[in-house]
């Protein structure tokens, strides 16, 4: 039978169940699909700890890999027609820490041939994260940004796609992770006491926005310092402090992020299958080892994406 993990209510990782389970027969609109890879993402985790009591239990993760099991009557994928034994990679959907899933259909896509299965599966939330974090800034061709967290799993794929659209990012990292940065075509810079003067050298002629994908305070109170035009700001990982000083926050359950997002998955897929924009992986594990995982993921630095197999 199936496995999928779950959280039976509000917390940490103490609250994650492996259990045995039966996927519904797909529906119009709907498929089954037999997961080779799910990706991992520190929204996994921190959705849980900061649920609401009402909506547990619930299946965890955001993204898999795989191959369809079964279709619904009439039912096409987002990527165009689907039959059993094809190659697939979802999200958004709910329940990805799993061995099969049912999903809706309009989240689901070919997957590249050129992309391995914990590669596929881990593609999309970062990427769509880090599209939206240029599109709302406005990067364009020509400009130098500063991106909070460049060696992170957003920020490496932000450093892709700024690529892409011409233009320079210096990328904020420890000095154990320049190399990421570089390899990817960013300028690294080491965070700590001196970040906002050391950006200056690198940039006299100005950053035109930054990027946060971490929420420190160094990170807000640096780009606050840099970039005179707030709307030019973005930050995923510290609301409080946009609200409080008037830059912008994104996050994939708001419905304006959520419809970007949505969008532009399958131009983010072209890019991969075409060798355009990477997904490093740093280590897979057992569907069964997965809290062994969550703790690597959550220790901040794991060196890349980390995918369960069943």
């Amino acid at each position: 039978m199936a496995q999928h993990w779950i959280a039976t209510r509000p917390g940490d990782t103490s609250v994650f169940v492996l259990e045995e389970h039966e996927p519904p027969v797909p529906g119009a609109g709907e498929v089954t699909i037999e997961v080779h890879a799910a990706g991992m993402n520190p929204a996994d985790l921190k959705h849980v700890a900061r649920g609401n009591p009402d909506d547990f239990p619930r299946p965890v993760g955001y993204e898999v890999a795989g191959v369809v099991t079964a279709v619904g009557p009439g039912t096409e994928a987002a990527s165009g027609p689907v039959a059993v034994g094809d190659e697939v990679l979802a999200f958004r959907i709910a329940g990805g820490w799993a061995s099969e899933v049912t999903v809706p259909a309009g989240d689901v896509f070919a997957k590249p041939a050129s992309l391995s299965w914990a590669e596929a599966a881990n593609l999309l939330l970062a990427g769509c994260t880090a599209a939206e974090m240029l599109h709302v800034t406005g990067v364009a061709a020509g400009e130098t940004i500063v991106v909070h967290g460049a060696s992170g799993a957003v920020g490496v794929s932000v450093l892709q796609q700024a690529a892409l659209l011409g233009a320079t990012v210096i990328g904020t990292a420890s000095e154990a992770r320049f190399d990421t940065v570089r390899g990817f075509g960013g300028v690294p810079v080491a965070y700590g006491d001196g970040l906002e003067e050391r950006v200056r050298e690198l940039a006299p002629q100005g950053v035109a926005a930054a990027l946060d994908c971490v929420g420190t305070d160094e990170a807000v109170d640096v780009s606050l310092a840099l970039v005179a035009d707030r709307g030019r700001i973005v930050t995923i990982a510290a609301a409080d402090r946009a609200e409080a000083d008037g830059f912008v926050a994104i996050a994939g359950a708001m419905p304006a992020s959520q419809a970007y997002r949505d969008a532009v998955r399958g131009r983010l897929v072209r890019l991969a299958g075409e060798g355009r924009l990477v997904v490093p992986v740093a280590r897979t594990f057992a569907l069964s080892d997965a809290l062994e995982a969550a703790e690597l993921l959550m220790g901040g630095h794991p060196g890349g994406k980390l995918a369960l197999e069943p």
